[in-house]
């Protein structure tokens, strides 16, 4: 029986992965700090994790307990983290190091804890939600984005690092997604920079996040969950799955578009 891991699974995309891989026959641990939640998907058959991505005694009781019961992890999806936008004039440090210590720091330190098993045993899938805005960028995002970008450079070098032992490392780029993402990104950039010299900015920004994820605009979570499903099946997964609303075109534009170019689009998009 395969075991899959999955972090930030109360919602949205981490609620969808972990259907997904029970509904393929995976033992699923489904992780998150908001345990009751989960109570559908332990009906559906999951195993439920309290864990911090933040906090490493968290972060190891997981683990411990994962391999107590079934001695083994074959997936894990590094899928909590959360986007806090804000010009990064006002953004206070503090809040900045928490973007990094759950987006980037969190997703290390459980790959860190995952590996000696899989590589003793020379198989496994780490799978690294990233985002399309880990290959773009947009105004008032810098900290939300640069976690993103450290999230695509820290899987590449892993990628190559690990085949040696068997380890399979693939990052997913969700576009426009139905979550709670929105919302909370929405929220942190109004609160911090709703007033003052970016206010202007910040609400054109709110107001197109808030278009781009209606009803009818954004994909739903199940796209990006068969995305992870495909990429932890697969012997040969890409080293990429570029998935929902818009990411395709946007990753697309960047990749062959000079910066200036590119700029344009951005500016235009934003009304910057």
């Amino acid at each position: 029986m395969q075991v899959a891991l999955v972090t930030g699974a109360s919602s949205g995309i981490g609620e969808a992965t972990v259907r997904a891989l029970l509904g393929a026959g995976y033992t699923v641990y489904a992780a998150a700090r908001r345990v009751e939640r989960m109570e559908a998907l332990a009906h559906d058959g999951a195993r439920l994790l309290s864990l911090d991505v933040t906090d490493d005694a968290s972060l190891t009781d997981a683990v411990r307990k994962v391999l107590g019961e079934t001695g083994r992890i074959d997936v894990l999806v590094n899928n909590a983290g959360y986007g806090s936008f804000g010009a990064l004039e006002e953004v206070p440090l503090e809040e900045a190091r928490r973007q990094f210590e759950v987006n980037v720091f969190g997703l290390a330190r459980l790959t860190q804890l995952v590996l000696p098993g899989m590589r003793e045993r020379r198989s496994g899938t780490i799978v690294n939600v990233s985002s399309m805005g880990g290959q773009f960028y947009e105004p008032l995002g810098s900290w939300y984005h640069a976690t993103k970008f450290a999230v695509e450079g820290l899987s590449d070098s892993l990628r190559i690092e690990l085949r040696p032992f068997g380890v399979r490392v693939v990052v997913i780029q969700p576009g426009a997604i139905r979550s709670e993402w929105s919302s909370i990104a929405r929220t942190s950039l109004l609160e911090v920079s709703g007033h003052g010299p970016y206010a202007k900015g910040a609400r054109r920004v709110a107001s197109v996040m808030k278009t781009a994820y209606m009803p009818g605009m954004a994909s739903p979570p199940e796209a990006v969950a068969g995305a992870i499903l495909q990429a932890a099946t697969s012997h040969r997964p890409h080293a990429r799955y570029r998935v929902g609303a818009g990411a395709r075109p946007l990753l697309a534009l960047r990749k062959v578009l000079p910066d200036r170019l590119f700029d344009g689009i951005v500016r235009a998009i934003y009304r910057h």
